[in-house]
């Protein structure tokens, strides 16, 4: 059994943040890599700590690298420490009529936090300066898949995201699934204003097919999209045309696998190919 890897716990403007790394912080003088790494609707951070460990044994198993990875997990809003209020986790089948704007709200929540612990992450890991983060990753399962696709669109110091068993266009999905639990995906049960919201600030409400940064914000972007062929809660169907045609330019790296006989899991091959992939396009010398 491999030794548990170096842990910190942060608290960063009041928010607990989970920091792990293949070696002790105190000791990286070189350029770091930090990959924010998501959980799911209904999960909290700790549970993510045995696919973290595994990343982070995949990659120093690779030896000698460009960049030291660190990851940080932390509990998305109304989830772990934050939980305000269990009934908003359920979708409309469970009871909660504002579900499509609760989930979106919760997810759209996690990537500002995202940016926000860019913002201010580096004062606390390196606060002499020690070591600079020259790459932010971030990836996530479910509803932290939702988090990095929506994080890609928004946050252009993210340079790479792998969204797992999440979908990049929100609007699809939640209507499909309004559809199916036979409810209207009109106002009041979908409020206007969320509507117009979600028109505006959905990942895949921009030019996505334009090779021109400017206009589309995935082009220069390393984004790995794993999905499970047979997943019934976040169907592939609501994918496909915008990752089939996402443009990330010539700069970029777009690989997508879709698992045949998975459903809505994350499985350990998904995690190896995370891990192979952030090997492979952000720390190998």
């Amino acid at each position: 059994m491999s030794a548990p890897m170096p842990y910190r716990l942060i608290h960063v403007g009041g928010l607990p943040v989970n920091v792990f790394s293949t070696v002790d912080l105190s000791v990286i003088t070189a350029k770091v890599a930090v990959l924010f790494f998501l959980h799911g609707r209904g999960g909290y951070a700790e549970a993510l700590q045995p696919m973290v460990e595994s990343i982070l044994n995949h990659v120093k198993a690779k030896g000698k690298q460009e960049s030291e990875l660190v990851i940080v997990t932390f509990d998305q809003r109304n989830h772990g420490h934050r939980i305000a209020d269990i009934k908003s986790l359920g979708a409309w089948t469970e009871g909660n009529m504002n579900h499509a704007v609760d989930m979106y709200a919760m997810f759209v929540g996690t990537s500002k936090d995202v940016s926000f612990l860019i913002d201010f992450l580096p004062t606390h890991l390196f606060p002499s300066g020690e070591a600079q983060v020259d790459q932010w990753l971030v990836g996530g399962i479910s509803l932290g898949g939702h988090a990095t696709w929506w994080s890609l669109r928004h946050e252009p110091r993210l340079s790479m995201g792998i969204p797992i068993i999440g979908c990049p266009n929100y609007t699809h999905l939640i209507k499909a699934r309004a559809e199916a639990s036979g409810v209207a995906f009109v106002p009041p049960t979908v409020p206007h204003a969320f509507i117009e919201y979600l028109q505006a600030t959905d990942a895949a409400a921009v030019p996505y097919t334009s090779p021109d940064p400017s206009l589309n914000p995935f082009v220069g972007k390393k984004i790995l999209v794993l999905s499970g062929k047979d997943d019934l809660l976040v169907p592939w169907a609501s994918s496909d045309e915008v990752v089939r045609d996402l443009n990330v330019g010539e700069e970029g790296v777009k690989k997508v696998v879709v698992y045949p006989g998975v459903g809505h899991e994350c499985t350990k091959d998904m995690v190896s190919e995370l891990a192979e992939f952030v090997w492979e396009y952000a720390l190998k010398s």
